[in-house]
């Protein structure tokens, strides 16, 4: 059923060529030792585990989904998913980019960041057990009590214990000040938590002995709204003082979800009865804390839809070789068959080459945001940390969001490729355009990370984070600009950067005067910062390619026509999108709702 193979070639190439990562590292302590054959070595063994022990679950895992057992209200993973799991914990990956001092092996998160982008590949519903324990590390991490940290830490670094976020509640989605329930203070200094959740992903199963779950909840004082969320750990089983298994701890599975996609992970309805929990972070903070597991989901749904992505392009590409349908328009190429393969067919290839881009743009890209946490949080001096901070969080609801509208392009038109096999579950196309389709969803819906970016990250601090990616680009524009062999790239991304100028400050003043404004342009909005992100990659993928061309390396080749078709077929949907955004609310808001 298909194949997936990691593009160790292009990682390669984006971490050591585009990124220059060991360079990047040298100045950071923590990772001053870390040299380019472990990096390769690393990410060599990661595609071995993803394409022979996670691909083959897919489909597999896909067909049978989850069971539920109402008696006993726990869940199974479909055939293989245990094991697999166990394989896992055993080979140490967990641990990979984990703080050494709870038993992580303490690498960057750049490279964890492209190993997940393998496990994504291979198994989306898959990753997601290990890729939410790994929230919840990080959560716990920054803003868990020393006690907490001791108990738990060494285990979700281990994989032992895995994590969920339990944010969601039937009457409240995105807006979470609406959420009720509850935490009663108890006389040991723990927390009585009653209330229900929903959609909790990886919330019930067999992999792992213990899940840690990291759930919001109000304090009986607590201010209506989003001020009043606190933030405690409830694990399923209380650990005892020696770190063995305790006591059941009443939060239970309810329910498990019929689903699109995504079948073979437990998407949960969980019931909490006076479980007991600790605090994690301040009284009525619980918000400030979970944005900690909130964004690192956010980068590892961007992931999800980068391994989707690839995978896609790999098996549409594999079939148009394959695939003998009609004569090429331009003169028949394969003289000995009946019919020439459909990759010699325009239509085919523009959308294997859109997979194809936004697959290599997205790689690069979210790597670069792995490299810029990696900066913030392990630099020695103390304005790269913040200046990095500010990319990481200006970015974020673009990698969310732009990453994940491409993939279900190109999902869609890798499925396209197959034609009718495409549309049957025979050939697997359809399962991923299926499992996709959530990453547009969850972590905050992609009309959320819109408004997000426009009205927090952007107007918010009068577009202070923006001038600092924007002076990246403007650096970059000026370095190259009288290099003819350049132009193609550089004057289609400066025009964009000027542009995105222009239309910040316009949206900024029609929002004093209405703040709907807003709302009406963010979705574009966030588009076009997308495409003016690829841009600024693929033009520096783009000037090495060019430099060298001669070295008799066909991937320059490749990339570098890859890099022209980005700028010459999909950055030109920028000028639709810069009309949608200056538009205005008007023509979206005069209606009334009665009349829809």
């Amino acid at each position: 059923m298909g194949q997936y193979v990691a593009p160790l070639r292009d990682m390669q190439f984006v971490l050591h060529e585009l990124l220059r990562v060991e360079d990047e590292l040298k100045q950071m302590p923590a990772h001053a030792d870390l040299d380019a054959d472990t990096i390769n070595q690393v990410l060599e063994e990661g595609g071995k585990f993803s394409s022979e022990v996670l691909f083959p679950l897919n489909h597999s895992g896909d067909r049978e989904g989850c069971h539920y057992d109402k008696e006993t209200r726990t869940v199974t993973t479909p055939k293989g998913f245990k094991e697999a799991y166990k394989q896992f914990v055993e080979g140490g990956w967990p641990a990979l980019s984990c703080d050494p001092d709870f038993g992580g092996q303490g690498l960057p998160l750049v490279l964890n960041n492209t190993f997940y982008e393998m496990i994504n590949s291979a198994n989306q519903a898959w990753s997601m057990y290990p890729g939410l324990g790994h929230g919840a590390y990080e959560c716990l991490h920054a803003h868990g009590t020393p006690e907490l940290k001791a108990m738990f830490l060494p285990k979700l670094v281990s994989g032992e214990w895995t994590g969920t976020m339990c944010l969601t509640e039937a009457h409240c989605g995105t807006d979470l000040g609406l959420l009720r329930s509850k935490a009663i203070p108890q006389a040991d200094g723990s927390y009585a938590i009653t209330g229900s959740k929903i959609f909790i992903s990886a919330g019930e199963h067999d992999m792992a002995e213990n899940i840690v779950h990291l759930v919001l909840a109000r304090l009986p004082d607590a201010p209506e709204g989003s001020k009043g969320i606190s933030l405690f750990l409830v694990p399923k089983f209380i650990p005892n003082k020696d770190g063995s298994l305790g006591a059941r701890n009443p939060i239970f599975c309810g329910a498990i979800e019929e689903k699109m996609g995504i079948h073979a992970n437990s998407t949960c309805q969980m019931n909490l009865d006076g479980a007991t929990g600790w605090l994690i972070g301040e009284p009525h903070k619980g918000l400030n804390a979970m944005f900690v597991f909130m964004n690192a989901a956010r980068l590892g749904v961007g992931m999800q839809s980068v391994g989707v992505t690839e995978v896609a392009y790999q098996n549409a590409l594999a079939y148009a070789k394959d695939r003998l349908q009609m004569r090429s328009l331009s003169g028949v190429k394969a003289p000995d068959k009946a019919a020439d393969p459909i990759i010699v067919h325009p239509d085919v290839r523009r959308m294997l080459l859109t997979a194809k881009a936004y697959a290599e743009g997205a790689r690069a890209f979210s790597s670069y945001i792995g490299l810029m946490i990696d900066r913030e949080l392990n630099h020695p001096d103390e304005e790269v940390r913040k200046d990095a901070a500010d990319i990481v969080a200006l970015l974020t609801p673009v990698i969310k969001a732009f990453i994940t509208d491409n993939c279900w392009i190109a999902a869609s038109d890798c499925l396209q490729v197959f034609g009718g096999h495409g549309f049957i579950s025979e050939w697997g196309m359809e399962q991923y355009l299926r499992d996709c389709r959530i990453n547009m969803i969850y972590e905050g819906t992609n009309g959320i990370q819109a408004l997000d970016l426009l009205g927090r990250k952007i107007l918010l601090d009068n577009g202070a984070k923006m001038r600092k990616f924007g002076a990246l680009i403007q650096n970059f524009v000026e370095e190259n600009g009288l290099d003819e062999n350049m132009s193609e790239f550089i004057g289609p991304l400066a025009d964009l950067g000027e542009k995105v100028t222009k239309l910040t400050m316009e949206i900024g003043m029609k929002a004093f005067q209405n703040q709907d404004e807003v709302g009406a342009a963010s979705v574009p909005y966030l588009r076009i910062v997308g495409h003016l992100v690829y841009a600024y990659f693929f033009a520096q993928m783009a000037k090495i390619s060019l430099e060298k061309l001669d070295s008799g390396d066909d991937f320059y080749k490749a990339k570098l026509a890859t890099a022209r078709f980005y700028f010459a077929r999909l950055l030109p949907e920028t000028a639709g999108l810069i009309r949608q955004a200056r538009a205005g609310a008007s023509t979206l808001m005069a209606l009334d709702a009665d009349l829809f």
